[in-house]
């Protein structure tokens, strides 16, 4: 199979032949690569044995120094003295978004690739001002007399390292553009360590270019799963993500990227549901092959209670970046909550599999167990999220689950779980939807919902998606649930 090209625009090495040919390396040796030294490869879900990587990927892995960058070629190893890639060239290739000229079949030394991949580093007097920088960029009424303007040949649309669509304005400095890129390769990785690297990346693309539409866009994206992936608080996250995204379409209105952070952050964060759908459409009428878009534009519809649009545009965003292990668990969650339990299992499973620390995947497979009734599953997830995020309250609520169901089955083990969540509700380190959830289970619904108009008073994220939890149909028929509905603008799905 020779290496393709897909719908996104991304060169994909689809064998370990051709990743191995990349390389001018064999087989055996790439394959050590990846597993001692991070070798960034994919595997297609529901095969065995398939691999498949992608050219830019390659290209920034075998920039980074740990890597050998800018040694010169002769040894196996990577990392070792004298280590180099090789990666081809042809008559004309983009490095780095840098055009290279060569005959074909030419290979050019790890020196030369790195030399356009590299990120410029800030100084360490420009780091420690990085934050007050940005903070003075975002702050309300700050100037913004300077707007970029569209030229004529600007970059066209094209994917970036971690399936981020590239908007069609061009970086006004090319150290900011690099900039954002490595801020969007780690920003896809989602751990706290990697977005906290996203986020630093971003802001000194807007030092070095305090005009970069991306940047901001950036900012806002990274504010926003830090809320999800760590313990920020999400009011503080969203307030900043806001202000990001806001200049991020201020500065170029015919960004995707732009359009969708501000869709994302009115959506989820300030709960403006009429204005998030719309900046999606327009993110997507922008730009309709931008995974990001379609991926979150399916959690939005998922809270909206369209199940089938939702999983329509989860299905667009994996065609247009099937290597994205967010959208993957997304759609995992799409499909548990769509009653499709089996398939939601299998495919959630398959990923914790090879990715046990990626947070997103515990969190669904709570919700999958608990549905099918598999309660020391339910358990064991607890515990996994519980040590994915560091979070000690909910280490102590899944160890009081795991002593009360050992005690009293699954009544014992929600009994035991609110009163552990009653006692971190009073010391603030519990939101109060987690209260609501067990106690409808519970049967408890004037306490329930005393919890759920506590957590539209404090602005609880996770109240948003309240209608996708049929935990509460209990509440249903309550006057005080409609209302609540009616005051976040949810659609009262079950009439």
């Amino acid at each position: 199979m020779s290496a393709s090209e897909p719908s996104n625009g991304r060169k994909r090495l689809d064998s370990w032949k051709e990743i191995a040919a990349f390389f001018g390396r064999d087989e055996r040796t790439v394959s050590r690569w990846e597993k001692e030294l991070g070798l960034p490869i994919h595997r297609l879900p529901g095969t065995k044995g398939r691999v498949y990587a992608y050219a830019e990927e390659l290209l920034a892995w075998s920039a980074a120094p740990k890597n050998g960058n800018g040694a010169s070629p002769g040894h196996d190893s990577p990392g070792q003295p004298g280590v180099g890639v090789s990666p081809p060239l042809g008559p004309q290739t983009t490095i780095g978004g840098v055009s290279v000229e060569g005959p074909s079949g030419e290979r050019v030394k790890a020196a030369t690739a790195g030399r356009y991949l590299k990120v410029v580093r800030v100084t360490a007097a420009a780091i420690l001002g990085i934050g007050l920088v940005v903070l003075l960029l975002l702050r309300p009424g700050a100037s913004h007399s300077s707007r970029i303007t569209r030229q004529p040949g600007s970059m066209s649309s094209r994917n970036s390292p971690g399936g981020v669509v590239r908007a069609s304005t061009p970086a006004h400095n090319p150290e900011a553009e690099q900039l954002y890129l490595e801020g969007r390769f780690y920003w896809n990785k989602r751990t706290p360590k990697d977005l906290n690297r996203a986020l630093d990346y971003f802001m000194q693309a807007v030092v070095r270019d305090p005009n970069y539409s991306l940047a901001y866009s950036g900012l806002a994206d990274s504010y926003d799963l830090l809320r999800e992936y760590s313990l920020m608080p999400s009011d503080e996250a969203y307030s900043r993500a806001l202000a990001a995204a806001k200049k991020a379409v201020e500065l170029d209105g015919q960004s995707s990227e732009a359009h969708t952070s501000l869709a994302f952050v009115s959506f989820f964060g300030m709960w403006d549901i009429t204005t998030g759908e719309q900046e999606f459409r327009r993110a997507i009428e922008l730009n309709p092959n931008n995974p990001v878009t379609h991926h979150w534009y399916a959690n939005a519809l998922l809270a909206l209670h369209r199940w089938p649009e939702a999983l329509a545009e989860i299905d667009r965003a994996q065609t247009l970046d099937p290597a994205s292990s967010a959208i993957l668990a997304d759609k995992g969650n799409i499909l548990c909550v769509a009653g499709q339990l089996d398939e939601a299992l299998s495919l959630l499973k398959q990923m914790e599999s090879r990715e046990p620390s990626f947070r997103s995947l515990h969190l669904y497979l709570k919700r999958v167990y608990f549905r099918k009734q598999d309660y020391p599953s339910f358990i064991s997830e607890l515990k996994k999220d519980a040590l994915v995020l560091h979070d000690d309250s909910a280490l102590a609520v899944a160890a009081a689950a795991e002593k009360g169901f050992a005690a009293g089955g699954e009544r014992g083990m929600l009994e035991a779980m609110l009163r552990v969540q009653k006692k971190l509700y009073t010391q603030r380190s519990m939101p109060p939807t987690n209260l609501a959830l067990t106690l409808a289970l519970l049967g408890n619904s004037k306490e329930a919902l005393r919890y759920l108009n506590a957590a539209y008073e404090q602005r609880d994220g996770s109240l948003l998606f309240v209608e996708i939890y049929p935990e509460f149909d209990v509440l249903y028929e309550e006057p005080q649930y409609r209302d609540l509905l009616a005051r976040m603008n949810l659609p009262a799905a079950r009439t």
